[in-house]
Parts: C-alpha cells; sequence; structure tokens
C-alpha cells in the first residue's frame, strides 16, 4: 500500500494519467474520483473534457463514398484535438504560465481556462501536476505518464450509452471494439505503467487506491520517451508503407492485365505489345518505389492514429491508372 510519504516523493514535475476504455465504460466517473483523491494528496489535477473543450459538431459522423470508417468519420475532431494538445504541451512547457486556448482553434476558451485555473497553484510551491486524459499520445522526456485501461462488457457500455442525454452513435461503439486494444507494455515500452480495472460493475476504493499507486510510481521513474517513441513511430511508418505498397502492388498489377487486355483486343501488333509490356512495368516500378519513398519520408503519421491502408492504396492506384492510360494511349496510337 502506498502511504502519504510515498505519495508525496516524486521526481517528475507532471504525470499524464491517460484513460482508456469504450464509451460509457466508466472514464468520466474514475476521472472525477481520481481528481478528487488527488487533491486530498496535495496534487495539482485536472481532468481534461474534450466533450467541452471541442464543439459538438466536430463529432459528428462523416458518410464517405466507401462506407462508414472511423478514422474518416472524425477528421473534424482530430483537428480540434490537435489543437487541445497543443495547449497542454505549451501549459508543461511554461508550467507558470497559462497559455490561452487561440481563437482560432476552435476549441472552447471558457472551458480550457476551467480546465487548468485549478493547475497554477500558489507561487514559489510546484506540486505534483496531474493531467487526466481519455486520449492516448506522447509528450517531451521527464514527465510521469500512465495508463488506466477500463474493461467493460459491450451490453453494458451499449446500455450505459443509450441513457446519456447525447449517446455516442452504436455503431462508433462497435467500431472502437475492433480497434481498441489493452496496453502492452511488451510491444511497447512506455505502456510499463499501466493497469486494467473491471469497470461492468462499480469501481471500488481500492481500485482508486490502485490508480493512485501508479501515479505516484509514474511521477518517481518519468519515462524517456523521446528514442522509444522515435523507433516506434519508424517502426510503425515502415509496416505501414509496406502495406500500402504491398495492396497498391496488387491493384497496380491487375491495372497492366486490363490495360493490356485491351490493348490485344485492339490488334494492337507483337512489337508495341513488347513496347507496352515493358514500359507499364518500368511505370509501376518506378511508381511504387515513389510511393514508398513518399510514406516513409514526408506522410505526416502520427502513432497512435491508424492511417486507412487500403483508402491509400486505392488512391494509389487511381493516380497510377492515369499514367497508364497515357502510355496505352501513346501505343495504340503511335503510327
Amino acid at each position: 500500500m502506498a502511504t502519504e510519504e510515498t505519495v508525496s516523493v516524486s521526481r517528475a514535475s507532471a504525470c499524464l494519467c491517460v484513460l482508456c476504455g469504450l464509451p460509457a465504460a466508466g472514464k468520466s466517473t474514475l476521472a472525477r474520483r481520481i481528481l478528487s483523491t488527488a487533491t486530498q494528496h496535495g496534487w495539482r489535477a485536472t481532468v481534461v473534457p474534450y466533450d467541452d473543450l471541442i464543439p459538438e459538431q466536430a463529432f459528428r459522423t462523416k458518410v464517405v463514398e466507401d462506407g462508414v470508417n472511423l478514422q474518416e468519420m472524425h477528421t473534424e475532431w482530430k483537428s480540434h484535438r490537435q489543437a487541445v494538445l497543443y495547449c497542454i504541451e505549451q501549459f508543461l512547457q511554461k508550467s507558470e504560465i497559462l497559455p490561452e486556448a487561440p481563437s482560432s482553434s476552435g476549441i472552447s476558451v471558457a472551458a480550457w481556462e476551467q480546465c487548468t485555473q485549478a493547475l497554477m497553484g500558489p507561487k514559489g510551491l510546484k506540486p505534483p501536476l496531474v493531467f487526466l486524459l481519455d486520449d492516448n499520445f506522447y509528450y517531451p522526456n521527464s514527465l510521469g505518464f500512465c495508463q488506466v485501461y477500463l474493461q467493460c462488457d459491450l451490453e453494458s457500455c451499449v446500455s450505459r450509452n443509450q441513457s446519456r442525454s447525447q449517446p455516442v452513435p452504436t455503431e462508433v461503439i462497435l467500431e472502437m471494439v475492433k480497434r481498441l486494444e489493452s496496453p502492452n507494455p511488451q510491444k511497447n515500452s512506455w505502456e510499463i505503467n499501466s493497469i486494467t480495472l473491471n469497470s461492468t460493475g462499480t469501481v471500488s476504493k481500492s481500485d482508486i487506491q490502485r490508480v493512485m499507486e501508479l501515479i505516484s510510481s509514474a511521477l518517481n521513474n518519468p519515462l524517456s520517451l523521446g528514442e522509444d517513441n522515435k523507433e516506434q513511430k519508424d517502426a510503425d511508418r515502415l509496416k505501414c508503407a509496406n502495406s500500402v505498397v504491398h495492396q497498391a502492388d496488387q491493384a497496380c498489377r491487375h491495372l497492366i492485365s486490363e490495360a493490356m487486355k485491351t490493348a490485344r483486343e485492339n490488334k494492337v501488333p507483337p512489337e508495341r505489345m513488347r513496347s507496352l509490356a515493358a514500359q507499364l512495368s518500368e511505370s509501376k516500378a518506378t511508381f511504387l518505389h515513389n510511393l514508398r519513398k513518399h510514406f516513409l519520408h514526408e506522410v505526416p503519421f502520427i502513432q497512435e492514429e491508424e492511417i486507412n491502408v487500403e483508402h491509400a492504396a486505392k488512391r494509389a492506384a487511381e493516380i497510377f491508372n492515369d499514367d497508364l492510360k497515357e502510355i496505352l494511349s501513346r501505343i495504340m496510337n503511335d503510327k
């Protein structure tokens, strides 16, 4: 058990405690209880209220031609989320200065001020600073970092969600079930400070105590995320690039096959058929090389957000098809 003395000793100035789980898994209820207990320990603590900071329309789903996709549905939410994260980062870097939420960001200035006002504290005193978040992202070194994963069965989440005044669409929860993963320290070293709570029932006092011990441990043992984060991002970027290039390659092969079939049907002479095959093969190789290079070095990549590989590969194939048509037209019209 953590004692009052062990709780008060810390080496990091701040801790980011991420609360993970499905909508209606109990994150908000848990956050309120942690906030109350943290205050009793003399910590400066706040909950980052995404629902208050980000306007309602940013959460609304969008239907695209290929159907409803979780990543594509929340494009507006992501841009607002980045603005919230920027404000948090500025606060952590300047710790004694309360940064204003830029009006151009679209997030609520009033909600941001309310969120951070309690963190200022008396001058000269710097008790530990705790941000409670329902998001997953990374920050600079020398910070405490921990995660609390709320495990709640789907039926309970859907039932609780339906009783809310503004419920999350059920299809969004079902999609999140497919995507949400519990912390995995073996795979991700920064998740070493993680615990899982069963929130299907009522979270107990002992559960709250476990969370407080986790935060205390994170404060006493700040992670050096920079190197691990870069290595993980590089690995994820490489995996993503390989997946996109592989799917694009399959699509390009099919397009080339169709182009050769069209040329045969138009009775293109054998020597031109050989030339067409060679040009299309060379064009595909160059295109895939550039595509891979683009994803490895140029595409903005945020580790915790998945890139829609299928959509990216389909778009790449469409671009290649334009080049293919130009080559085919030139061969067929060559006198």
